[in-house]
């Protein structure tokens, strides 16, 4: 198999730091900030299409449908939160080729008892091992020869403990998957074990507020980390600004003022390529 674009990416750049997306408008932004590739996490469709909570509530359906208007909105690569599977082995084919068919460049596959909940969430239990390898060599089938790469995901840390966290990433590995992700360590010293220990690449889950700490990209790279995720930084930001916003708004009834802190219209005409779409209609006389 010809290396996936994320394992072209890691060859080219080394450790890469990226951001988590939530819909076609996040994603287009970090697409102009110069990262080269984007995740999208259940955690933040849920919030953003639901209004809920990471408890296994958004469907394998309206993770794809949301995925694909990511995926098709850009050109860098999308790695997209695949959850469980969304059920058993054969949920998991599917699941894969779905994603595959939606232009998805990879997925994470975890190994929780579905309902699954956001990794630094408290009440997690896992699937038996030899359950989970089965998911990981039912998605390495479904991928085939194609471009898509798949992160081996385990939350087997807050459960188990270190070592069936690593035994299972190294099982998962040796199953086909192409990146390690040991969910949660809450220290330096369990990141540095998960560096020594897992095999690489590695992914390191970045949280701001969450279980693990939250660390500058040379320092992971040195512990042994290669895929550093911001999965909600984005959305924590916009929705502060965005409360802001509409704080001022409901208290002096107006936004004047608060100009600074407003994207301009033009800028997000571009952004969104209003002047290309104009070009468009013209070439078939309907500008």
């Amino acid at each position: 198999m010809s290396p996936t674009r994320i394992h072209q990416i890691l060859q080219q750049v080394g450790p890469t730091a990226f951001a988590g997306v939530y819909d076609a408008l996040s994603a287009k932004l970090a697409e102009r900030a110069g990262f080269p590739l984007a995740f999208v996490s259940g955690y933040s469709v849920a919030a953003t299409f639901l209004g809920e909570p990471d408890l296994g509530i958004l469907t394998q359906t309206e993770m794809i449908d949301h995925a694909r208007r990511i995926c098709t909105s850009v050109r860098i690569p999308v790695i997209v939160d695949a959850d469980t599977g969304y059920g058993n082995p054969l949920n998991v084919f599917r699941t894969v080729r779905e994603l595959i068919a939606a232009g998805a460049a990879g997925c994470f596959l975890e190994d929780q008892v579905w309902p699954k909940r956001c990794g630094h969430m408290r009440g997690k239990r896992i699937v038996e091992r030899q359950e989970y390898v089965q998911k990981i060599r039912a998605a390495v089938e479904a991928r085939g020869e194609r471009d898509f790469f798949i992160v081996a995901r385990t939350d087997a840390l807050a459960v188990q403990g270190m070592d069936e966290a690593v035994d299972r990433v190294v099982a998962a590995r040796e199953a086909g998957a192409d990146a390690s992700f040991i969910e949660a360590p809450s220290s330096i010293e369990d990141l540095a074990i998960i560096g020594r220990r897992a095999p690489a690449p590695n992914v390191a889950n970045m949280i701001e507020g969450g279980r693990t700490p939250v660390l500058p990209r040379d320092e992971l790279a040195r512990l042994g980390f290669h895929l550093i995720l911001y999965p909600l930084a984005g959305l924590f930001s916009a929705d502060r600004s965005l409360g802001a916003t509409y704080a001022k708004l409901r208290r002096d009834g107006t936004t004047a003022g608060a100009e600074d802190q407003l994207m301009s219209f033009e800028e997000f005409n571009s952004l969104i390529g209003v002047e290309e779409k104009y070009r468009l209609a013209e070439r078939f006389g309907a500008g």
